[in-house]
């Protein structure tokens, strides 16, 4: 089956002008698309396409490539258009060749920013599948590389310090989503630990089979909440409940068990870090970009 284009548009509220100078010169370029680590234009003589060469470094890994950028046509409703071919001949890349184009549309409010394009994979049958998984992230990355210019153009924060922002969060997110599995389902689901059982037939005087079941669902409950932390978009209602949350399940394990106040790790030093943690969430929580703020079909 032959693969869908990558397809992203965004409005941006100021004039189209700004935007073409802010994707079209490779150093602000850079800066603002998760796709390209560096771009570097070559020399050109007059009528020719525009050639460049790109770096994406990840990790200890880079791809660097070619590509070519055709034309600067401005059209009679004001728009303007540029097309562009690229590719890579390094074998390490899923991607081996591609083209596209930009679009930008005057319109009341500012500019209308589009692009469309589509790629050739490396390693035939299996890159095609590998490709499965790789083109929703390149078109994620698209996506949200264009919400950042959308917002580094409109409110003025540089794009590092909004992908700082972003990443940050992603962190906070696999870190609470981690930990809420892992209490519900290695000390109660599985292990059902005797301190757990203890604690909640002390604290809600129910005999040992009661007080199984409860710390089960409890356990259950917990694990489903970690879950809700991946899925759930709006982050800032789980940090929000969070910091409810802490301060009553420390006061109720210190009431039910006074004596793990003094336990290395205790409730108070545990969940006193992860109020702290929430705090910051909520902090870099605030109008981080989305790639949801961009429209990804025609």
């Amino acid at each position: 089956m032959k693969s869908k284009p990558i397809y992203v548009e965004v409005p941006i509220h100021v004039p189209l002008e700004r935007v073409w100078e802010a994707s079209q010169q490779p150093d602000l370029h850079a800066q603002w698309d998760l796709r390209f680590s560096s771009i570097r234009y070559l020399p050109k003589e007059e009528g020719e396409a525009q050639r460049f060469t790109y770096t994406r470094a990840v990790g200890p890994f880079a791809v660097e490539g070619w590509g070519e950028s055709s034309g600067s046509a401005v059209l009679k409703d004001g728009s303007r258009s540029s097309s562009l071919h690229f590719g890579t001949d390094q074998k390490i890349s899923p991607i081996k060749e591609g083209r596209g184009y930009w679009k930008y549309e005057p319109t009341e409010y500012g500019t209308k920013f589009l692009t469309q394009y589509d790629y050739q994979t490396n390693f035939g049958f299996l890159g095609r599948m590998i490709d499965w998984m790789f083109r929703p992230l390149m078109g994620y990355a698209t996506a949200l590389s264009f919400d950042v210019l959308k917002r580094w153009l409109e409110k003025g924060e540089a794009s590092i310090s909004q992908y700082r922002r972003y990443f940050m969060m992603q962190l906070i997110t696999v870190f609470f989503a981690f930990l809420w599995v892992y209490q519900g389902l290695v000390p109660k689901i599985l292990a059902m630990h005797p301190e757990e059982k203890a604690m909640v037939a002390s604290g809600l005087s129910l005999t040992d089979a009661a007080a199984t079941n409860v710390v089960w669902a409890i356990g259950l409950a917990e694990v489903v909440f970690g879950v809700v932390w991946l899925i759930y978009r709006k982050k800032r209602h789980l940090l929000l409940l969070q910091l409810i949350a802490f301060p009553v399940l420390t006061i109720a394990a210190l009431v039910v068990a006074p004596e793990t106040a003094v336990h290395p790790f205790n409730p108070v030093t545990f969940n006193l870090s992860f109020i702290v943690l929430s705090a910051v969430g909520l902090l870099v929580a605030r109008d981080l970009p989305s790639a949801a703020s961009c429209k990804r079909k025609r």
